[in-house]
Parts: C-alpha cells; sequence; structure tokens
C-alpha cells in the first residue's frame, strides 16, 4: 500500500502525463495536498478506512477553499465549509485534490456542456465523456484519484461510468446527506460515487452514508454493509422488444452476453414489460421537474441568463411553460406509474439494464445535442423518480473493444445487496463465508426468505446483506407447513444426532430491520438460535412442535429449496 505522501505524488503526476486542462476545473496547490498527506502519515492508518486515498469531488459539491462554481463562472463563490460527505471521507482519510469539471449545473448526460471545456474520454478522445459528471468519472478512469464524488439525478453518476469502464454506485435518496451540494432537481439528487472497483465505492458510500438533520431530505436508512453474491436472484430485464439501443448493435450483443454472464452467477433472468419504467423515464424532461432546475438557478438564470450555456440554458428555461396545474398533474401521473412499476416489479429481485444503450462520438452529440442526451437517459432517468438504488458495473467487452456495464438496480435500500452482486460480476466475490459488519445481527433463513424465492425481498428491503451459505448441524427436521401463502417450512430441532443437516443462509441485518422483521414473524413460526456446522451459530426461525403434526417432513431433501424444486413426482 502507497503512503499518502506518494499517493498524492502519483495522483499529480498522473494528471499531468493525461495532460487535459478540461478535467479539473480547481485544483489544490500540490504542495497544500502534500502537506495534508504528511500530516496523515504522521497520525497514522488507525481509524481511517480511506488512509491516503486521493479523491476529486465533482464541482457542485463544497470543498472549504476551493471555489464552486457549478461550471458556470459567474456563480462562483468560495465556500468556508465542506460538503458533510466530503467532511467524513477526509475525517476516514482520503485527500481532495480538486474540483471536476461537469455539465452546467449538472444539466445533461453527456459532459460537454460546460465553459471549462470537455473532459476527455478515458477509453476514445472521440466519444463524449457522458455527463454529468464528466470529470469526476474521466479523473478516476485515467488513474488519477483513487475515487471521486459525483452527483446523479438522472443517470449522471452512472452513465459516465459507464463511457469510461469503471464503477458508479448511485446510493438510495437520503442515505448519503446534500448538505453542502448545489442541488439540480432537490427532490431527486443524491451525491454517488466513482470507483475503479465494487469494492471501494460501496466502502465510500458506506463511509459517507448517515442521517443529517441539516439536510432536510436525509432519511434513516440501513448502512451499505458488505454482502457477498447470494446463489439465486431473480433478474427482471426488458424483453427483446422493449430493449432500446439507437442502432447501436454492438451495444445490443454485448447486452446479451452480459446477461449470460449474470445468469451463469446465479440470476435468473426474467423479462418484463418495461414500458411503464420507460414511461416514467420520459416524464422526468416531458414534466415540470425541469422547474426545479429553474429553481436552483433562479438568481442567475433571471438576472444574467446570459451566463448559462446555450443549451443549459433552452432546457432550464423551457420551466417558464409550467405551471403549478401541470406539476400536479405530472405528480398524479407519477403515482399511477409508481403503482405500475410495484405491481411489475413484486416477482423480482433486481432489475439489469444496459448502463448507456450507445456510446456517442462529440460528433454525433454536435449534431443532435438533446435528443441523443435523452437517448442516453432511456435506462437511468426512471430510478430516482421511483426511489431506487443502483450501481453500474463493467462487465465484458463489446465487438468494438469498447466496455460493456450493466446497470444492477433494487429497491430503496438495497445498496449493499446490488454491491454484492456486482463485485460477483466484476469477478471479485468468491466464496469467502462473510461474518456480519459491526452492528448487523446474523440472521438465517431456511424456506421462503432464501435467496431467489419469493419472501427475499423482504430482507433485502430491510437493507440485509448475504453472509454465507450453512448447513445445520443433523438436529433438525424441515416440515412443509400447510396452509401457507407463500409455502413455508417450519424447522424443528430435536436431540443432538437425531435430524438432519438442513440448508440454511446467513445475512446480515442492522437491529433495526432485525426487530421489524421479528415482529412480522407469523405464528407458529418463532425466533431462536440454529447452529451450523461450520461451527458458528445464528438467530434463525423455528417452529412450535404442535404446528408439525401431521405436516409432512421434507428433511430428505436436505432444505427448502430442493423440496420446492423438486419434479412433483419426486414429491410424492
Amino acid at each position: 500500500m502507497s503512503s499518502p505522501v506518494e499517493s498524492v505524488r502519483s495522483a499529480y503526476a498522473a494528471l499531468a502525463a493525461y495532460a487535459d486542462p478540461a478535467l479539473f476545473i480547481s485544483l489544490k496547490p500540490e504542495a497544500e495536498a502534500l502537506k495534508e498527506a504528511a500530516a496523515l502519515e504522521a497520525t497514522g492508518p488507525v481509524g481511517k478506512p480511506l488512509y491516503g486515498l486521493t479523491l476529486g469531488v465533482k464541482d457542485n459539491i463544497h470543498v472549504a477553499g476551493l471555489p464552486t462554481t457549478a461550471a458556470c463562472p459567474a456563480f462562483t463563490h468560495v465556500p468556508g465549509r465542506s460538503a458533510a460527505v466530503v467532511q467524513k471521507l477526509e475525517a476516514a482519510g482520503a485527500i481532495v485534490i480538486g474540483k471536476t469539471n461537469l455539465d452546467q449545473f449538472a444539466t445533461g448526460l453527456v459532459g460537454v456542456r460546460s465553459p471549462y471545456g470537455v473532459p476527455r474520454n478515458a477509453l476514445r478522445s472521440d466519444l463524449i465523456p457522458g455527463g454529468s459528471s464528466s470529470g469526476s468519472a474521466v479523473a478516476v478512469a485515467a488513474g488519477i484519484v483513487d475515487f471521486a464524488l459525483g452527483t446523479d439525478t438522472a443517470g449522471s453518476g452512472r452513465v459516465p461510468a459507464g463511457m469510461n469502464g469503471i464503477v458508479g454506485l448511485k446510493p438510495t435518496l437520503g442515505l448519503l446527506s446534500s448538505t453542502g451540494m448545489v442541488p439540480a432537481c432537490r427532490t431527486l439528487d443524491t451525491i454517488s460515487v466513482f470507483a475503479r472497483d465494487v469494492e471501494t465505492a460501496r466502502k465510500v458510500t458506506e463511509i459517507a452514508a448517515g442521517y443529517d438533520a441539516a439536510d432536510a431530505y436525509s432519511r434513516v436508512l440501513p448502512t451499505p454493509a458488505v454482502s457477498g453474491l447470494p446463489p439465486r436472484f431473480r433478474v427482471g430485464v426488458p424483453p427483446s422488444a422493449q430493449r432500446l439501443f439507437f442502432g447501436d448493435a454492438a451495444a445490443e450483443a454485448a447486452y446479451a452476453a452480459d446477461l449470460e454472464r449474470l445468469a451463469a452467477l446465479g440470476g435468473q433472468i426474467i423479462e418484463i414489460d418495461f414500458e411503464p419504467l420507460h414511461a416514467v423515464a420520459r416524464l422526468l424532461y416531458e414534466g415540470p421537474w425541469v422547474a426545479e432546475r429553474y429553481a436552483a438557478t433562479k438568481p442567475l438564470i433571471e438576472t444574467q441568463p446570459e451566463a448559462l450555456h446555450p443549451v443549459t440554458l433552452k432546457i432550464i428555461g423551457g420551466a417558464n411553460g409550467l405551471t403549478a396545474v401541470s406539476a400536479f398533474e405530472a405528480a398524479y401521473k407519477l403515482a399511477e406509474y409508481r403503482r405500475a412499476a410495484t405491481t411489475l416489479l413484486a416477482g423480482i429481485d433486481i432489475l439489469a439494464v444496459p448502463t448507456v444503450p450507445r456510446f456517442y462520438t462529440l460528433a454525433e452529440l454536435d449534431a443532435e445535442p438533446i435528443a441523443y442526451n435523452s437517448n442516453l437517459g432511456a435506462y437511468t432517468n426512471f430510478v430516482n423518480l421511483l426511489d431506487m438504488a443502483a450501481i453500474s458495473v463493467p462487465v465484458g467487452r463489446r465487438s468494438d473493444g469498447l466496455p460493456s456495464s450493466l446497470t444492477l438496480i433494487g429497491r430503496s435500500g438495497s445498496d449493499g445487496y446490488l454491491a454484492g452482486i456486482a463485485a460477483g460480476l466484476e469477478g471479485s466475490s468468491g466464496a469467502t463465508a462473510l461474518r456480519a459488519a459491526p452492528g448487523q445481527i446474523e440472521l438465517a433463513v431456511v424456506g421462503a426468505h432464501l435467496s431467489g424465492l419469493p419472501l427475499n425481498k423482504e430482507l433485502v428491503a430491510l437493507g440485509a446483506s448475504f453472509l454465507r451459505s450453512v448447513e445445520t448441524v443433523p438436529d433438525y427436521a424441515l416440515y412443509a407447513l400447510p396452509n401457507t401463502v407463500p409455502p413455508k417450512p417450519g424447522l424443528l430441532r430435536g436431540s443432538s444426532g437425531s435430524g438432519a443437516s438442513i440448508a440454511a443462509e446467513v445475512w446480515g441485518i442492522d437491529a433495526a430491520g432485525f426487530g421489524q422483521f421479528v415482529a412480522a414473524i407469523p405464528s407458529p413460526l418463532g425466533i431462536g438460535t440454529l447452529r451450523f456446522t461450520d461451527g458458528t451459530e445464528a438467530k434463525g426461525f423455528l417452529v412450535e412442535a404442535e404446528a408439525v403434526k401431521g405436516a409432512e417432513d421434507v428433511s430428505a431433501y436436505g432444505g427448502w429449496r430442493a423440496y420446492v424444486t423438486a419434479p412433483k413426482s419426486a414429491m410424492g
């Protein structure tokens, strides 16, 4: 591991070698960053999980002493206090290098709408970098900083990740404080994280997370603790007729190959009707949420409209034709779409979509700046409107050599769970058995809450993370309980060695989630302590002895999954 001083020197050397003046809007003087690094070395790494890692910050997020411009010179001011998230990351040992370029006022998915120039795509110079968090994504992809902060309203934490072949983690709304962030659409914004690997992105998010009373949109949510790759999970994907690639055959073929990779890891690919989700995506820019962007820029757009980038002004200025009536009408429509989406998503655990439907060149975008920007949001715009979590991860290679990326999307609070699956796609999630993170309780499940089965979503919704697959010691009997919906088993403990070893999964869940989970357990089930063949124990389901009288003993199957998937003839 490099020392903080070495890391800082490497960052500035890599920046000089990359030689792109459009990448950072402002830089911390190298001597100042080295001084911070030396002070960090003097105190040592204890209690600093990000010790010596270098950080780029999108220039709509405050860093004390560095100007915040939001890519608009007329907006420039120097904050005396860093954003709450930046403070947490610096306290954990990260060192800010500078403020990265962006689409002005975070309006765009393309990365070219800035008076400070267009950051050069780290993969190919003729391609757009993606936005609005263009500089942050490129700085990570080019190896200049270890990780970077972006923001995400409509996909700005995911599209530039896909365009540059890195990881982009878009947290559940309210998981990270927005105190010190210049808003675009305040009700839909979140700070996001870019990194070259899933675990760094997840760890940074875990450190940055937490309720902030100073942020009116902050929420108490489960910490995104480390998660393994669950053995099974149900993946919703659009059917072929609803897959949008806008003429990019290489993207279409790569997506199909990426889904095969996901299936090989245990994903059950399920085609669902994506039209309700596409309708929500269209609503973001066709509806009155543009007025939120107007509200964020009102002092400037009404007094110095010429200070805005022409395309940015055209988009935000469109709010002038919107009324309170149109806002309510759109809110009603969104409520209808949300209800339809809830029904649609009930039978799956995650969505898996292309991060970007196609790669656009600078020349193509110059010819069609607005329509192609909208195309890039086809699989991203709906996520924040539906209060979902997402992570973009590179998976394979397209036929033209560019990376293909999948974005995994899950329910609110599923950030850690999604990262576990993303790590599996990345190839960094092995069969290592995990233990619960500090503050978590280990909870064992043996029935319908197993990964990929109907009630597993209840665990994921409570922020649980998959830890390991286990077998009980041979002291238990498993019964199929009659008249339960969905079908459920009952696990009954007997004397030592009198039963069978039953397959189980151990999940980590925080105390609040555990309490909520236990409170919902129906009779005749309860919670006890289960013992496993690997010598560990965990809280888990047990059944009352009276309830299994006359019930079918299915212990011979070795577990509930094997029982419910067995051919009917085998089940008698």
